[in-house]
């Protein structure tokens, strides 16, 4: 089998916009890569988890990084979970920044906030990193209808580098259940993150190709 492991170190971010089903498959293909995760969770995210996936998250940051290692099969060491407010984190200096960051699912206030320099807790920190250094900033927003304030903050953060990735699926892979339209947007960030991988069928292949494992 083809070995495509990685030791880049990324960074995700699940927010409290409908779909965290994206976050936690992204988790799960990236630790199965073998590569190392800073994974930061909002408390309204935590709410989603628990309501679209019957997911509930344990209370500190190091017992939900236990649980979930445990959950997916990582490898140890290979995932850190932060508190919102844990401003010792490597994600929080441009000193120890990780290769790249993803938003998934980003909520319009996380996309507003990380439009106009917020830092209020964590997740916008990390971001306002990846913009000062120049660092890949990927945002996955999942809204629906969309409004001007969504498109000029989308617009402003375009015009930044920063890549707009809509937790959008297409459907010519002709998707059997709900996993094969979340593995597309897995997919899809796996490419913009510059990482290998055999997730789903790609445009003009011939067959579908299985997951990683």
């Amino acid at each position: 089998m083809e070995d495509w492991r990685h030791q880049e170190r990324i960074c995700v971010a699940i927010t409290g916009a409908s779909g965290a089903a994206y976050g936690m498959r992204l988790v799960e293909v990236l630790l199965t890569a073998g590569t190392r995760v800073y994974l930061l969770i909002s408390d309204a995210a935590r709410i989603v988890c628990r309501e679209e996936l019957d997911l509930e998250l344990p209370s500190t940051a190091e017992t939900v990084t236990r649980f979930l290692t445990e959950r997916f099969g990582a490898e140890p060491d290979l995932l850190s979970v932060y508190a919102q407010d844990n401003w010792f984190s490597p994600v929080a200096s441009g000193s120890n920044a990780a290769q790249a960051m993803v938003v998934c699912p980003c909520s319009g206030g996380t996309l507003a906030a990380i439009a106009h320099g917020l830092s209020r807790n964590l997740i916008e920190r990390a971001a306002d990193v990846m913009l000062k250094e120049g660092l890949k900033l990927i945002l996955v927003p999942r809204e629906s209808p969309i409004s001007t304030i969504h498109l000029e903050n989308m617009l402003t953060l375009a015009r930044m580098g920063v890549r707009i990735l809509p937790a959008s699926p297409g459907f010519y892979h002709r998707p059997q259940k709900i996993e094969d339209l979340v593995d597309f947007i897995v997919a899809r960030i796996l490419d913009q993150l510059g990482l290998p991988n055999r997730i789903g069928r790609r445009w003009g292949d011939g067959e579908v190709v299985p997951a990683a494992d």
